[in-house]
């Protein structure tokens, strides 16, 4: 026979439950729509050969129009025919087909983040039944491109970062529902987008085994917000195709309007998220 507590105790529970239902908590959130594919990094061409052939428009930079009409008419200024009808057809004088397709971009190499070699995390601490702990959660669900030259750092460019916030996972499935159905809302915005707009502090050059460490200013998206954010990198250039390397930042939850759900057990949730982006990135 059931006693008022008994009942109290199975009331409580099924009201929890059906909140939990209602908020997403024992939702299966939604799975990664498909695989990541990285936004190609703008590189820098050079100029054209001929982007400097004409000279300022000063006095005396371009001839009269009397002297223009006047052509050179002297023996040496004209080849003879047998002379011009030998194009040149020199090796060096024309690259080969796949040399021509390629953008001339000095020594600066494309390195693509490597997902089966690299790792996105996020740490906060957290009360968990009156215990101190870090949450620690992670995804391998990352595309992004970067360039470098190692003989000139300065000219180092990032291209846009994208996460899938889906693959998302700590060590609680409770807890990773409520991440990604109520926190970060994955059904409806699926990445976590970081957009570079300047990457400081890099000079110099860099041979195979050296590290080097610089910032990178840019725009963090998360959901429907975005606010500016800077990573610390330490990279290390492993060989001449391949970086490896460390970016950290941290932001605060109140930001990006990072709610956390009320649910038993569960307090005091810092408001600081430390971000990490441990990454392997090959030459393309």
């Amino acid at each position: 026979m059931l006693t008022k507590r008994h009942t109290l105790i199975i009331t409580v529970l099924l009201l929890f439950t059906l909140a939990a239902t209602g908020c997403g908590l024992l939702v299966d959130p939604a799975a990664p729509s498909g695989e990541l594919v990285a936004t190609p990094v703008l590189v820098a061409t050079e100029a054209p050969a001929d982007s400097e052939a004409m000279p300022a428009a000063e006095d005396g930079a371009y001839p009269a129009a009397e002297e223009v009409a006047a052509p050179v008419t002297e023996d040496e200024a004209y080849p003879a025919a047998e002379e011009m009808a030998a194009p040149v057809v020199a090796e060096e004088a024309y690259p080969a087909a796949e040399n021509e397709a390629a953008p001339v971009t000095g020594g600066v190499t494309v390195y693509a983040i490597d997902s089966s070699a690299s790792t996105v995390r996020f740490e906060l601490n957290e009360e968990l039944r009156g215990q101190p702990v870090t949450v620690v959660g992670t995804t391998d669900q990352i595309a992004g491109e970067i360039a470098v030259d190692l003989a000139d750092l300065s000219t180092a460019t990032a291209g846009p970062m994208q996460i899938n916030a889906r693959g998302l996972a700590t060590d609680n499935n409770f807890r990773n529902r409520a991440i990604q159905n109520e926190i970060l809302d994955t059904g409806g915005y699926e990445f976590i987008t970081f957009t570079p707009m300047a990457v400081n502090g890099l000079s110099g050059s860099a041979a195979p085994g050296d590290t080097f460490e610089f910032t990178i200013d840019g725009d963090l998206t998360i959901r429907d917000i975005t606010q500016p954010v800077t990573f610390a990198v330490s990279a290390t250039a492993v060989s001449d195709s391949q970086i490896t390397g460390t970016a950290t930042a941290v932001v605060q939850r109140a930001d990006y309007n990072l709610l956390i759900p009320s649910v038993p057990n569960v307090a005091n949730v810092e408001e600081e998220v430390e971000l990490y982006i441990d990454f392997v990135a090959n030459a393309t």
